[in-house]
């Protein structure tokens, strides 16, 4: 629904050309799937085949606990791939706590990270030690934040902001929309 929406859209193909994205499904230390790899996302038409993937992606892991190191072990192993790129930014959105494998601590001594920024989207805004555990132990690098979802109806009014946040350089962090 963010990359729907006339905002995100303008800057995605405003000044700069585009951005190259890839996203994946990540739940325990084993369940980590790619839903689409990296694709230069610079027209309308690009943003529809994206969003559209994406949406229509069937998740493959429901019941299995959370390994937000392995999420970002991964995403930092996609990243050694990525085309050639100003900014290297991680996105992790959840709804519960790391409980499984190695942490996030671990992932970012052990993982290159250097220049790379990961932003976080918590999913449960009334959850004070999820949203603590996003801000201080998930965020990282350069301009790092995040972004919090009262719950999953909010989840797209949240994703559009952090999209914003990320790619519209005259974004306003105090916008209530």
């Amino acid at each position: 629904a963010g990359l729907h929406d006339p905002a995100v859209r303008a800057a995605i193909v405003g000044p700069g050309g585009g951005i190259t994205m890839a996203a994946y499904e990540w739940s325990g230390s084993r369940q980590q799937a790619m839903i689409a790899p990296w694709t230069l996302v610079a027209s309308d038409t690009a943003i529809d085949a994206f969003a559209t993937r994406v949406s229509t992606h069937q998740r493959r892991y429901g019941e299995f606990p959370t390994a937000v190191g392995y999420a970002l072990g991964f995403g930092a192993v996609l990243l050694r791939d990525a085309p050639l790129c100003q900014r290297k930014v991680i996105d992790i959105s959840g709804d519960g706590l790391s409980n499984d494998g190695f942490g996030p601590d671990a992932a970012y001594r052990e993982f290159e990270f250097d220049g790379v920024t990961v932003n976080g989207l918590v999913i449960g805004g009334e959850d004070l030690e999820l949203i603590s555990f996003y801000q201080f132990t998930i965020a990282h690098g350069p301009d790092a934040f995040v972004e919090v979802a009262r719950d999953y109806t909010d989840y797209p009014r949240a994703m559009r902001r952090k999209l914003l946040r990320e790619i519209a350089s005259d974004f306003v962090a105090e916008r209530s929309d």
